[in-house]
């Protein structure tokens, strides 16, 4: 019995583990990878996305947020059309500064082909996946953008390919098209303000809700949104997930509780003579039931030994050596749009050992309550000659 509940602690140990893994890295790509932390956008700019609706003095933001610790990168959008070979499509363009965003997210990191932008080469450009799919492009084509600048004129410039992103999320993976920020400038005729400001926290450990009132507080005429407000669905699905992790554990344990029941009241019959004679000598009912407690108590701490010792070196190991699933998932593959790796790792926290074992000694401990009674409750001639 001790062997099958450490084995089902081993078990749910790494893959606590392993669920931990999934919802930091989900996390990480709904972050790091693009969005960030935390957004500050002009008022009414999120629900009507307009080219003029812009944040004015932003170098006085960007200074003042730098002041109290935040790394900050703003960036520019607008819409075209793009076109290479015989296809075109819509376009979102997006002009960073690639110093500061790289500050704030980790998009440069995540390349399938050629280079991130660079200030050497202005008139490089990186597509998203299925973009370049749509229209053909590998690294080094030429791509002709066609937009309506600020002014009203006609936006019409020839690019070359300089990279092509890996899956990051739908709206980059179809339409996304990065600039350098002053190249954005030029085709559409924008000389001043930014679109958006995106946001890293210098803590890792960071509130949400305290950090968001902060820089409110920092930015009282802007809006600001912390990345579950941004993805709602995002944030759901980890949370979900998070609460299915604890359901799968009562239900893995519920097993193991049927199994301490049925070893606990196999022990019981077993030893009903010997119970009986202990009663008889004058041993009162809550010592009989206290015995078969500690009893099964000491089995959960051994069984929880076994548990910790199988299941955290295990989980170590794949925290640094992720499991391959490239061969299982396409790179495309996706939770909530949010790209995912087909490399899973393993994240070891304290609640992803700490939580199975709580669980298995809640339930096992539980379980023992009906037979531990039952003993408790003999009466001593009966069950001095039961057979």
């Amino acid at each position: 019995m001790i062997g099958a509940m450490g084995f089902a602690g081993f078990i749910m140990i790494f893959y606590a583990a392993l669920m931990e893994g999934l919802l930091h890295t989900t996390e990480q790509n709904a972050t790091v990878m693009e969005s960030g932390q935390f957004q500050v956008h002009a008022p009414e700019y999120r629900d009507d996305p307009d080219l003029y609706t812009m944040i004015t003095q932003e170098v006085e933001v960007l200074n003042r947020l730098q002041a109290n610790g935040y790394q900050a990168a703003p960036r520019l959008f607008g819409v075209g059309l793009a076109a290479a070979h015989a296809s075109s499509v819509g376009i979102m363009l997006r002009g960073i500064d690639p110093d500061r965003e790289r500050l704030v997210t980790e998009i440069h990191r995540h390349l399938l082909a050629g280079k991130w932008l660079n200030g050497d080469d202005p008139e490089g450009v990186v597509v998203g996946r299925r973009l370049a799919k749509a229209l053909g492009l590998v690294v080094g084509d030429e791509l002709v953008v066609v937009s309506q600048a600020g002014d009203g004129s006609m936006a019409n410039e020839l690019y070359r390919v300089r990279g092509v992103l890996k899956s990051i999320n739908e709206s980059i993976d179809r339409s996304g098209v990065f600039f350098l920020d002053e190249v954005f400038r030029k085709l559409m005729v924008l000389p001043d303000g930014v679109h958006e400001i995106a946001i890293r926290s210098p803590d890792d450990t960071y509130s949400l809700a305290d950090h968001t009132q902060q820089i409110q507080n920092l930015v009282p005429d802007l809006e600001v949104k912390n990345w579950r407000e941004l993805q709602p669905v995002v944030a759901r699905v980890i949370d979900m997930s998070r609460y299915s992790l604890l359901l799968m554990l009562v239900i893995t344990y519920s097993a193991v509780g049927i199994l301490t029941l049925n070893g606990m009241l196999m022990g019981v019959f077993e030893r009903i003579h010997e119970f009986g004679v202990v009663k008889a000598l004058g041993v009162p009912p809550w010592q009989i039931f206290s015995l078969i407690a500690i009893e099964s108590f000491l089995q959960v701490v051994f069984a929880s030994i076994i548990a910790l010792a199988a299941g955290i070196p295990l989980s170590l190991y794949f925290e640094t050596h992720p499991l391959d699933l490239t061969g299982l998932a396409s790179s495309s593959a996706s939770i909530a749009g949010i790209a995912l790796d087909p490399l899973w790792y393993c994240r070891v926290s304290v609640k992803a050992v700490v939580d199975p074992i709580v669980v298995l000694m809640v339930v096992a401990m539980l379980s023992i309550i009906y037979p531990a009674t039952k003993a408790a409750l003999l009466k001593p001639l009966a069950a001095i000659h039961h057979r």
